[in-house]
Formats: structure tokens, C-alpha cells, sequence
């Protein structure tokens, strides 16, 4: 028996683009990750980037569950003495980069390390309906539709 292991001129890498209408943010994410790093497919190999790109565009209006929009804080440190500063999930949708809340989410859930820096130059989110990426003709993937619970009833 061998193991087979995937080569990088092997991986086959498609587009997929998301919409992440009144999508749960993280289901959503983790639905992300597991296509950047190419876990959903027969040949992953945990030391080769295999996963796909993807677009993920309403980004603005991605749902929170619970009170994760008051509660939940991203904090970033300025560099100077006494430069912590912090602002809550939902200050960070409705500001000009909502697209942050979906892109932190999925870094998260992805390696630290060159590997997962690869992976995440895969990831294009948009806070809009329209990218730039259509000449690499993208497949729709219909997230709400893999789980009841991925999709947000209001």
C-alpha cells in the first residue's frame, strides 16, 4: 500500500462564488475554510495547497446569531504605548470595511503559518454584488442551501 500524495501540478483549482445574503457568519466561514485549505476533495494532502478560490460577495450583510453584534469585539493594537482600541462586530458591518467581519472569520479558522498565508490569498470578499473575477467564470455556491440552519430567517 502507498499513500498517495498530490503534487502541486496536480491540483486542480476551480472559482466559486458565494453569496452571503442572510447567510449565518459562522457557518459561513467554516464553509469557506474547508474550501481553501481543499479538505472536500479525495486527493487533499495536508502540506499542498489543493483548495479552490472564492468569492464571496454581500459581505454587509452576512448574519450574526444571538447578541455577537454588541458583544463580540475585534481589538488591534497601534504600535504605540496605550494604543489598544477595539470596536464590536456590528459597528464593524455597518462601517465602510464589513467585508473585515467575513475575512477575520475565516483567517481564524485557518493555519498561522505560510501555508495558510497561501490559502487566504484564495479568498476575495467583496461588500457589493459585483467583483472583478467574472472572466474566471465562477460557479455559484448555494451555501443556505447545504444547511437549513446556514440561512437566517428575519
Amino acid at each position: 500500500m502507498k499513500t498517495y500524495s498530490a503534487k502541486p501540478e496536480d491540483v486542480e483549482k476551480k472559482w466559486f462564488v458565494i453569496d452571503a445574503d442572510g447567510l449565518v457568519l459562522g457557518r459561513l466561514a467554516s464553509i469557506i475554510a474547508l474550501r481553501l485549505r481543499g479538505k472536500h476533495k479525495p486527493m487533499f494532502t495536508p502540506h499542498i495547497d489543493c483548495g479552490d478560490n472564492i468569492i464571496v460577495i454581500n459581505a454587509e450583510k452576512v448574519h450574526l446569531t444571538g447578541r455577537k453584534a454588541e458583544n463580540k469585539t475585534y481589538y488591534w493594537h497601534t504600535g504605540y504605548p496605550g494604543g489598544i482600541k477595539s470596536r464590536t462586530a456590528g459597528a464593524l458591518l455597518s462601517g465602510n470595511y464589513a467585508e473585515r467581519v467575513v475575512q477575520k472569520a475565516v483567517e481564524r479558522m485557518i493555519s498561522r503559518n505560510p501555508l495558510g498565508r497561501q490559502q487566504m490569498r484564495k479568498l476575495h470578499v467583496y461588500k457589493g454584488t459585483d467583483h472583478p473575477h467574472q472572466a474566471q467564470n465562477p460557479e455559484v455556491l448555494d451555501v443556505g442551501a447545504m444547511n437549513a440552519k446556514n440561512k437566517r430567517r428575519a
